[in-house]
């Protein structure tokens, strides 16, 4: 039976077989991997997974895929949770965890986020996301790209963008250009444990209206006396700011 794509999901289903084998060559699976994947949609990517693999996880919201799924491959090669990726627990998986997925557009960023939290677990991330959110997501500062998204996830992770893809490899096809990109958690976080929240705070306070200075945005937790001893400049603005900056900003908040 066809599946019509649900857009309350925000399924745009992988079609190109050349993509395809770029983003398996891309991942490079071995026997042995613990690889979950997030969205498997029609299997696009799961059956030439399957042929790498010896066993893979999958992670699906919609009922009827999962269905589809289930009457496909056997269950003792594809282990499929009939649930939200964004209440999912990934760590309940174990360690050394690769992840792969083309993500909802409409809630990359939450998922995005909720797996930085799993970050101890995982060995590394590949996903196809919209063009323009990879593009914030490897920013410098000083680009206009550059922004909360980059910080957060640049304090936790390296990241790489590997290669586009095309509206015309989806069906149906999406308004947008997509990237993949290879997504790896640094051996050190740059922000420490216990820290998280009044970092996000920080960071989120500093972007909350992007043309005004510092002085502005983070007039309730920096004085005179903070920029001084952090050799910061009040009047720049948050995207002129460096992650390395950020996480000094939090430390000395924190009492370090």
């Amino acid at each position: 039976m066809r599946h019509i794509p649900r857009k309350r999901f925000g399924q745009n289903f992988l079609v190109d077989t050349r993509i395809i084998a770029d983003i398996i060559f891309a991942i490079c699976p071995a026997k042995d991997d613990l690889l979950v994947e997030i969205g498997p949609g029609l299997g696009a990517l799961t059956r030439p997974l399957l042929q790498a693999l010896n066993h893979l996880h999958v992670v699906e919201i919609d009922r009827d895929i999962v269905e589809r799924l289930r009457r496909e491959f056997p269950a003792e090669q594809l282990t499929i949770y009939s649930a939200d990726a964004l209440e999912f627990d990934f760590s309940a998986l174990g360690n050394n965890l690769r992840v792969v997925g083309n993500l909802p557009y409409n809630i990359s960023t939450p998922i995005l986020f909720h797996l930085s939290s799993f970050a101890a677990n995982i060995t590394d991330m590949h996903f196809m996301l919209q063009k323009e959110v990879v593009e914030r997501m490897v920013a410098a500062p000083s680009t206009p790209d550059y922004g909360r998204l980059s910080v957060m996830l640049q304090c936790r992770f390296e990241m790489e963008q590997l290669f586009n893809v095309p509206p015309e490899s989806f069906r149906p096809m999406p308004k947008v250009e997509s990237a993949i990109i290879r997504i790896s958690p640094l051996r050190q976080a740059l922000i420490e444990p216990g820290k998280e929240k009044l970092f996000a705070k920080i960071v989120a306070a500093a972007f909350s209206q992007r043309r005004k200075t510092l002085r502005n945005t983070l007039h309730d937790h920096l004085k005179s006396e903070d920029y001084v001893a952090l050799e910061i400049d009040p009047g720049l603005r948050a995207e002129n700011l460096s992650v390395a900056q950020f996480v000094a900003i939090t430390n000395r908040l924190s009492g370090l």
